[in-house]
């Protein structure tokens, strides 16, 4: 079984907070992303990873390195601040959410295209059967 690692960035892009889930398994990158309107407090983003996690729908995995390091406690909290200060998200994370938002494209194309031709049928059924009627004289 695989190491699983996890990151959420909440960030403000005008005009709402929105937050990205980052899921590393077995060296695949997963994301997905959340509207969460007004600015959310702590114990919200908190809460709302505990009942909403498990039905976030992430995007197709996309490989990435992943590296094993032991990093000092200082170091880390420099980077956490230093990643506050950024706006914004990672590169790989913006490739898997726009993969992700092609995938959807493409099933809603498939879906609306059946929708068209089963549409297109019955309208030619109806036609056929009205033509049938017509012509036995009813």
């Amino acid at each position: 079984m695989g190491k699983v690692s996890g990151k959420l960035t909440v960030y403000f892009d005008e005009p709402f907070w929105v937050g990205v889930f980052e899921k590393i398994e077995d060296g695949n990158l997963s994301v997905a992303k959340v509207t969460f309107g007004a600015e959310p407090k702590d114990y919200e983003v908190y809460e709302f990873i505990l009942k909403h996690y498990d039905s976030l729908q992430f995007s197709p995995a996309v490989a990435t390195a992943v590296k094993e390091t032991i990093r000092n406690p200082k170091r880390v909290q420099r980077d956490v601040i230093k990643q506050l200060r950024d706006t914004g998200i990672g590169t790989k994370s913006q490739q898997a959410l726009k993969l992700q938002r092609e995938q959807n494209k493409q099933e809603r194309k498939v879906k609306s295209r059946e929708q068209k031709l089963a549409e297109a049928k019955r309208m030619f059924e109806l036609k056929q059967q009205k033509r049938k009627e017509k012509h036995r004289g009813r």
